[in-house]
Order: structure tokens, then sequence, then C-alpha cells
């Protein structure tokens, strides 16, 4: 049984992670920017209290940064890109100073980082890399992360599509408004979906942990499906009538209203 160290380990994934690793006998400590009992406190920016675990760490599963979900305005996308940028460098320093370094460092990154498709997919290998606010921090994101190597300790970034699961992520919103009638498509339907359940997701992470696998792995269900097809599971698998579409226009205004806009301190 190996002992797990999780930086971010408080958000949906970290705690579906979490509660799947110790079922399976291991030992799981959590880094979080919130005190609490539960979990030891970093800042996700400097090295602390914290780098002390390390020495004795045979994995870590990096989940660290701000959440998406948040109006894409200036504070919120500097917030964005520094959160994730300065967890992963500053764990690079403490992994750096180590001993006995872990052997297995997996981080977080997103399939967004590949650019909009609609007709073919977006393997590790061929897939096309986007040019736009998210991708770039995808990129960043990735470059700190395999900018130096650790001797030792074996890295794999993991693209991850969106997490599917009934406690938390994006599908208890979705469902909430299919419920309301608002199943319809977004858009014009097209758009294609990569997705994973949040179970599978935790066994591709315990299997990519025990595999020898190294650098970008897609971490994804295998088959996208359009917006269009999976309003429409979604809107029979409930027995809602009734399914609303959204026109882009409305998704917009709906974005603005979404949530507040920050000021630049």
């Amino acid at each position: 049984m190996s002992k797990i160290l999780i930086p971010g380990g408080t958000g949906f994934l970290g705690r579906s992670l979490s509660r799947y690793l110790k079922a399976q006998g291991h030992e799981v400590i959590t880094l979080s920017r919130k005190r609490d009992s539960n979990s030891l406190y970093w800042d996700g920016e400097n090295l602390g209290e914290w780098e002390k675990e390390l020495e004795t760490v045979d994995v870590i599963i990096n989940l660290a940064g701000k959440s998406v979900d948040c109006r894409y305005n200036p504070a919120n996308m500097k917030a964005i890109l520094k959160s994730r940028l300065s967890s992963t460098a500053v764990l690079h320093k403490a992994v750096e100073k180590c001993s006995n370094r872990p052997r297995v460092w997996l981080n977080a990154s997103t399939a967004t980082i590949y650019r909009h498709s609609e007709t073919r997919p977006n393997t590790e290998k061929e897939g096309v890399l986007g040019d736009d606010f998210s991708t770039n921090v995808a990129q960043e994101w990735e470059r700190v992360f395999f900018e130096k190597e650790l001797p030792g300790t074996r890295k794999v970034a993991m693209r991850t599509s969106i997490v599917l699961g009934a406690t938390g992520g994006a599908f208890p919103v979705i469902k909430r408004l299919t419920k309301m009638g608002l199943g319809g498509m977004q858009g014009k339907g097209r758009q294609m979906i990569s997705w994973i359940h949040v179970d599978d997701f935790c066994r591709a992470v315990d299997f990519l942990i025990n595999s020898e696998l190294q650098g970008v792995v897609n971490v994804t269900a295998p088959k996208p499906v359009s917006n269009k097809d999976f309003m429409v599971n979604l809107q029979k698998s409930l027995g809602i009538p009734i399914a609303i579409s959204q026109p882009r226009w409305l998704l917009e205004l709906g974005a603005f209203f979404m949530k507040p806009r920050l000021s630049l301190s």
C-alpha cells in the first residue's frame, strides 16, 4: 500500500479520489488552502511544514487550482493561471529537495488544451493544441510541470475531460436545469463533449499510479458525444417531457449574470 499526497484534495475530484484510494488501503494526506482538521495547510505558493511529508510519500496527485466555474474577467483569469502554475512550481521545489523522492507524480491538466473540433479526435500524439485563454493556461501548466526532470520520479500530466458525478462538478447543475425543462441543446448542439464518470476517473488514476506510462495522458471515455445527443439522453433518462434549447445569445446573456464581476486589486 502507498502513502499518497493530494494537493487540492478537498474539491469534488479530491474527495472522490481520497475515498476511493482509502478503500484500496492506501494512506491519503490532502493539502488545502483552507485550515481544517482533515488536511494539512499550504498556500499553494510557498514551501512550508507540509513539505516534510514528501520524504515518506510514494505518490503525489496534484489537483490544485482555482475553479473555472466563474466569470472570465481579468481578476479570475489571473487567479486561474496563477493558482495552477504556482502550486505546480512549489511542489517541484519541494520534491527537488527530497532525499527520498516520490516514485510517481500525477499532475492535473485538462482536455481543454486541444482546439475546438467537431470532426476528428484529439489524441495525445496527434491532437492539435488551441490558442485561447483556456488552452494557453493548460499549455503553460504542462510547461511548468515538465520544465525540469526529477530523476527517480515518473511524471504524468492527466489531460482530464469533464468529470461527471452525482455529488459535484458540472453534472448536478446540468441535471437541475434539465429537470426545470431547460435540458435542450446549447447553441447549435454540434459541439463534442468529452466526459468521464468520476468512478472511472478514480480507476484511471489508480491505473496510472501502477503503470509505467509517463508524459501526457488523456483521461476520458473513449467515445465523445455531441451536445445535442448528450442532452437528449439525459432528458430521456430523467423522464422530462420538455427540453427548451438555448441559442448562443441566451447563453451569453446567462453567463453575464451568472457571477458578479470582480475588480483587480
